[in-house]
């Protein structure tokens, strides 16, 4: 059966604060541990209106606090952004407060523009070897290796696990070589998903933390009682992507009928590809379209995205979104009966 996890940015809705959407996430890390998904994963991202978890570790911090099963993590840490020993003090802290729950994903895009990349005041290296070299720098300060004269405490000796993320080939060869899981950005960047996988799968070298191949893919779902619904509940993180990609980045807004139906072509288009990996609709539409989805990866893993403005609609989504898999899972035994 196709694991299920979630995806959290803590989204800050237009008319509310920064405080509630980081409680928000604390109130569906919870919701998804009862509900029965693995990980709930937080992403990096800087100097976005409508996104909280910047502070990424600190958010962790707070979620993984308040839950008690479900794995905690990044998805991701852009660590062009830091030092790999500041990560590994950060994220081995969280794994010495909450032993075996802790997963750290890395990225190598700045999370944001490059004036925010100046601003967070790392050296801005093109270097295409300087992202692949701190991921093995950020190895060995877990590993404790003696060869670096420096130990991170904590840090050094905490079994944190890696993910390699990305939405091109560079990540895919990466993860590969290191022996590493690789989660793939399909949620807004889906165009090399197929190709990247099959690299991945075909270049995988087993390594100490992984034998075999593992795949997650980024997938959005809007799930709710009616497609109707659904589709009134997706033009939120619609509008959103429209004024990211104009230049007039948001606070996620409420939603607004037959919002498609108002844009120009190329707004429609955009949509199109950056939501291609997407299930929007009633329970029965997301079984269909989300069953689709993992024959075609034969992903082991997919990490649900859902941006919706009322918080309340956003947790039945997960709901509907597992009892859909679920459905999946029980529907070959079914057949045969």
């Amino acid at each position: 059966m196709t694991a299920l996890s979630i995806l959290d940015v803590s989204t800050i809705a237009e008319g509310s604060t920064a405080g509630v959407a980081l409680n928000n996430s604390l109130d569906m890390a919870r919701h998804g541990e009862k509900l029965g998904y693995k990980r709930f994963w937080m992403a990096e991202h800087h100097g976005m209106h409508g996104i909280a978890s910047a502070a990424t570790a600190v958010a962790l911090a707070h979620v993984a606090a308040g839950t008690s099963t479900i794995r905690i993590g990044a998805g991701g840490i852009m660590l062009p952004n830091h030092s790999p020993l500041v990560i590994a003090e950060q994220f081995g802290t969280l794994h010495a407060l909450h032993p075996g729950r802790i997963d750290l994903g890395l990225g190598r895009a700045p999370g944001s523009d490059m004036r925010v990349a100046r601003a967070l005041r790392r050296n801005l290296d093109t270097d295409p070897h300087q992202f692949p070299r701190d991921v093995v720098e950020l190895q060995a300060y877990f590993a404790a290796n003696p060869e670096l004269g420096i130990h991170a405490v904590p840090g050094a000796g905490e079994n944190v696990p890696l993910y390699i993320l990305g939405s091109s080939l560079f990540g895919a060869h990466l993860a590969a070589a290191l022996g590493l899981p690789y989660a793939f950005a399909s949620h807004f960047a889906p165009a090399q998903l197929d190709e990247a996988i099959a690299v991945y799968r075909s270049q995988f070298t087993p390594s100490a933390q992984l034998s075999r191949p593992y795949v997650i893919a980024g997938y959005n779902v809007y799930a709710a009682e009616t497609d109707a619904e659904a589709e009134l509940l997706a033009t939120s993180v619609q509008q959103i992507y429209v004024a990211l990609r104009t230049g007039e980045p948001r606070q996620l807004p409420p939603p607004v009928p037959n919002y498609r139906a108002t844009l120009p072509p190329p707004s429609v288009a955009l949509l199109d590809h950056m939501l291609n990996a997407s299930a929007v609709g009633s329970p029965e539409t997301i079984r269909r379209q989300m069953g689709a989805f993992i024959e075609r990866t034969q992903a082991d893993e997919l990490i649900i995205a859902c941006q919706m403005f009322d918080h309340e609609a956003r947790k039945r989504s997960y709901e509907i979104t597992i009892e859909a898999r679920d459905a999946l899972a029980s529907a070959p035994a079914m057949a045969t009966n």
